[in-house]
């Protein structure tokens, strides 16, 4: 993983609905094209404060985390019967090869992101399949979030993912975070 995981005996601070400020529901949802028949995946989920959102608009959620004391506070504060958590790390997702019609990072993508993990979301995700990542921007103040140093801008994530196979359709540098949304484009595409 990158540089930290979130602590998570702090996990009651990840229900916070001041999170809003910084990335809300509905441009989370409108950062990557989805179906009701889409499975997604949730690149570390925490306790499932956006993850519950989604989960109403697909058919089924891979919460994906690394700290199992995560996914008991997920299940503490309500699991919809669609999501599925998973722990394992984001460099080796358990599925199948073009497996996922799309996948979403909410201020996780600095504590995961490697060569590793960049590759297995190619590989995970299907031909034409979105991306959206939103995270604490190296453009900001630091105030919140993890320190600046372990933090990306988004023109940063937005190369990370081209280097992958990703095409770029959103990067957006805000107040305090970045957005960044990608299709993917397989290299015989």
């Amino acid at each position: 993983m990158g540089h930290h995981t979130f602590d998570a005996d702090r996990a009651d601070a990840l229900e916070d609905d001041s999170r809003y400020a910084y990335l809300s529901v509905d441009e989370l949802l409108g950062l990557f094209d989805f179906e009701e028949t889409d499975c997604v995946v949730d690149l570390g989920s925490g306790t499932g404060f956006y993850t519950r959102s989604v989960a109403a608009h697909v058919d089924a959620v891979l919460a994906i985390d690394i700290q199992p004391a995560m996914h008991a506070a997920f299940e503490a504060f309500g699991r919809p019967g669609n999501v599925h958590r998973v722990t394992a790390s984001i460099d080796g997702l358990p599925v199948d090869t073009d497996a996922v019609s799309a996948a979403y990072s909410t201020m996780t993508y600095h504590e995961f992101v490697s060569e590793r993990a960049l590759d297995e979301l190619a590989r995970a995700i299907e031909p034409g399949g979105r991306v959206a990542i939103a995270d604490w921007s190296a453009d900001g103040t630091g105030d919140r979030g993890p320190p600046l140093a372990e933090r990306y801008d988004a023109a940063t994530v937005a190369e990370h993912l081209r280097e992958h196979g990703f095409a770029i359709d959103t990067a957006d540098e805000r107040r305090e975070t970045l957005v960044v949304s990608a299709r993917y484009v397989p290299p015989s595409a």
